[in-house]
């Protein structure tokens, strides 16, 4: 059974300028978790829909910490969205994924700490497979954009989430590295681990800005560097999402990888003893699996 494709692209204010964009539209959703990050641009790209949300608001007012998550994914989950694409900025560990460089993650190691990290909690207990975080559908496309697009481009690497907002010091930087990462962000996690809790096809494209801070020859993160790497890599990225409507098309079969199918098994709670508060809140997450319960 087909649906209309509908892609979110969940990125930085440079990301959501798109030429081409057609019945372009901010659009406030409201979301019983919370206020999301900003409104959410909506429009159609080459006869796809297509959903931009800021992650940290327009104007960077949101810390990596403060970004509200569960908001976000919860308002494309009710506009309909079916596949988000996550665009960030990250730190290398590596000499050969230099600045400039994209890499689609395809795992994360989560090091935060201080954020709300499920929709489901004491009333309805669920617990969904993380083994495979993206979406590897989504990720064959954003790879095949990258290259058309000239990127240089890496596919696979492991995401180091961690707290922020500072930086790294060095002995965490070869600490992580040491682990086996390839990338380090403030951004992915928990916003992977809600996406596919709320069914939603997620993919990663991490933007090189800098070496972190464990490179003999780069020393400690320079910001003035990472943002004019950034520039760079918000037109890169904006060549990389024009492609993805033609590649991905404007119908959709269910995923392949079941992403779309997460929650089948997930919910342990017992009908009867559920929060009902907490379902009512689930109503988008979840509500294709979720037994009403009248009260």
């Amino acid at each position: 059974m087909t649906q209309d494709t509908y892609l979110g692209i969940i990125g930085g204010s440079g990301i959501y300028d798109m030429d081409g964009l057609q019945d372009a539209a901010w659009v406030n959703v409201v979301s019983p978790w919370g206020a999301p990050s900003d409104a959410i641009l909506t429009g159609t790209l080459n006869g796809v829909k297509m959903a931009f949300l800021p992650r940290h608001g327009r104007g960077h007012v949101h810390s990596p910490t403060t970004v509200p998550y569960r908001a976000n994914i919860d308002a494309l989950k009710r506009l309909g969205v079916t596949d988000i694409i996550s665009v960030s900025a990250c730190g290398s560990f590596r000499d050969d994924m230099a600045p400039g460089d994209f890499v689609i993650v395809d795992q994360f190691i989560d090091r935060t700490f201080a954020r709300d990290k499920s929709f489901f909690g004491t009333g309805c207990v669920a617990h969904v497979s993380l083994a495979h975080p993206t979406c590897p559908r989504l990720s064959d496309a954003c790879e095949t954009a990258a290259k058309a697009a000239g990127i240089k481009v890496h596919r696979g690497g492991t995401y180091l989430a961690m707290e922020g907002p500072q930086f790294s010091s060095l002995a965490e930087s070869k600490l992580y590295r040491s682990w086996g990462c390839d990338v380090i962000g403030m951004t992915n996690m928990p916003e992977a681990k809600l996406a596919r809790e709320a069914e939603i096809c997620y993919a990663s494209v991490a933007m090189i800005t800098d070496y972190d801070s464990w490179h003999p020859d780069h020393g400690a993160v320079d910001i003035t560097a990472i943002i004019a790497t950034l520039q760079g890599n918000g037109s890169k990225a904006r060549d990389l999402i024009t492609r993805l409507p033609d590649l991905l098309g404007s119908t959709r079969a269910p995923c392949p990888h079941r992403c779309d199918r997460a929650l089948d098994y997930a919910i342990m709670t017992a009908p009867d003893k559920r929060d009902l508060d907490l379902v009512a809140k689930l109503d988008a997450v979840a509500g294709r699996v979720l037994t009403k319960v009248p009260r």
